[in-house]
């Protein structure tokens, strides 16, 4: 059975134990120190250095106790020929191959905001109803592979569908490394199924666009003229209570010179809402300058596989057969189900691998 070694290759890069305990060690001094705070932005990431360093290390350790005691089990089942104990280990050892293989994934998120929250919007496409619906099912998809994964779900803006569905929604997703893995699913998402609002029952094809981007930390700094924005209130359309449909509590933000817009419209404040939105807007310029930056490099690349964003990335097919298939890396499982309750790792790890492999 393998061991682990103190140091482990993740993908062309290394998680070095040994510097790691000692680096940890330095921020544990350095943290210790009592005029760290005199510098908020400066203390902030270096307490998040130690957090995460901290998780890192905890997750190794955890891997490498696990196999021991697997092997330890194992060497007494063959012992005494229990096969069902060894069937037992056999499954184990697979769960612990798949954890190992997302910490290695895991440790390439090294982007300067991966470890960051994340918004992420779905809007409908074309096609009324049946696009609609479709934006809702996908919407459905990412809250649940957030709360599998332990991801806090924060309803920000739901713009009904005029009979079923949603028109749009944004939610802010919490948690270490959300953006760092969801920021691959930003593109056209196509589904062809029996329509359920179709009284012939014919198949038909419907799109979504789906966006992320990085919840930005208040010491990043981003500039925006407020000359160069529209800000209008509006009544909410959506669930929200009497309150927030009585009143013009929701807020939207157009900014001009690039064609943004956000909208904020789950609180029962107009205050709290504008927040929300001037916060969303300044992670979207964000991200546009991160995806400007992303594209000149790719440029300079000259890699003609990669799709940019905005364009069709999946096919979810329902109908005559079941498949989903990523058409950036090929990854794909008939298992479509699953998938739309939220089984979306292999497409995050695929896209996530590719990446690197043309860096």
């Amino acid at each position: 059975m393998k061991q682990l070694n103190s140091q482990q290759t993740f993908y062309g890069g290394r998680f070095d134990y040994d510097n790691a305990l000692i680096r940890l060690d330095e921020l544990n001094a350095l943290s210790q120190d009592s005029n760290l705070w005199n510098d908020a932005a400066k203390a902030r990431k270096l307490m998040s250095e130690k957090t995460q360093l901290e998780e890192k290390l905890h997750n190794f350790e955890h891997l490498v106790s696990s196999l021991d005691e697997l092997k330890e089990l194992a060497e007494l089942a063959d012992a005494d020929n229990d096969e069902n104990m060894l069937t037992d280990i056999m499954s184990q050892l697979e769960s612990l191959k798949t954890e190992a293989g997302r910490q290695e994934l895991e440790a390439l998120l090294s982007g300067e905001v991966d470890a960051n929250d994340a918004y992420l919007e779905v809007h409908a496409g074309s096609g009324g109803t049946e696009a609609q619906d479709w934006a809702e099912m996908l919407l459905r998809m990412y809250t649940r592979w957030a709360e599998q994964h332990g991801y806090k779900v924060e309803y920000i803006e739901e713009t009904e569908g005029d009979v079923a569905g949603l028109k749009s929604a944004t939610v802010k997703i919490c948690g270490h490394n959300a953006y760092g893995w969801l920021k691959s699913e930003s593109g056209v998402h196509r589904l062809v199924r029996i329509s359920p609002f179709d009284s012939a029952a014919r198949r038909h094809t419907s799109f979504a666009s789906v966006g992320v981007y990085p919840v930005i930390d208040d010491d990043i700094e981003i500039t925006i003229n407020e000359a160069d924005c529209r800000i209008d209130t509006y009544r909410a359309s959506g669930a929200g209570g009497q309150h927030i449909n009585k009143t013009d509590s929701a807020v939207r933000i157009t900014h001009i010179p690039t064609g943004i817009v956000v909208q904020s419209q789950t609180s029962r404040s107009q205050f709290q809402n504008r927040d929300n939105a001037w916060k969303m807007l300044k992670s979207r310029l964000y991200e546009l300058e991160l995806k400007k930056r992303e594209e000149h490099e790719q440029s300079l690349r000259d890699a003609q596989s990669d799709i940019g964003w905005g364009y069709q990335i999946r096919s979810y097919v329902l109908q005559p057969y079941k498949m989903v298939k990523d058409l950036r890396t090929g990854a794909e499982t008939s298992d479509c189900k699953a998938v739309l309750d939220g089984d979306i790792d292999m497409f995050l790890s695929a896209a996530l691998a590719g990446k690197v492999g043309k860096e």
